[in-house]
């Protein structure tokens, strides 16, 4: 498994970036081909109370690091990519690599 992660910085308006990730940016990424699991956390605060490093970190799931560029190539990697302009103004910072399940 490869995963492409996806850590979103704190925007100036949550609200209108949740309305927009939820609605405009999951739709666009789950057509992406070769996506084998998508899933989107919203970090809490931390015991303390303090705000949390990310506003909100996707993990992408594919077969491998190919398909990952197939899927970033494609029609609708490149739409996905280009929606960020529309939401992500805070900045993203994206990682990717081979994932294995810890034991």
């Amino acid at each position: 498994m490869f995963q492409l992660t996806v850590l979103y910085n704190h925007p100036e308006d949550p609200a209108a970036f949740d309305k927009h990730y939820d609605e405009v940016h999951v739709p666009l990424a789950n057509k992406l081909p070769g996506l084998r699991r998508y899933t989107v956390a919203r970090p809490a605060p931390g015991p303390d109370g303090a705000q949390p490093a990310y506003h909100l970190v996707a993990v992408l799931e594919f077969d491998d690091a190919a398909a990952v560029g197939a899927a970033m190539g494609s029609p609708e990697g490149q739409a996905a990519q280009a929606d960020l302009g529309n939401f992500a103004q805070a900045g993203a910072t994206m990682l990717s690599g081979p994932a294995t399940q810890a034991t």
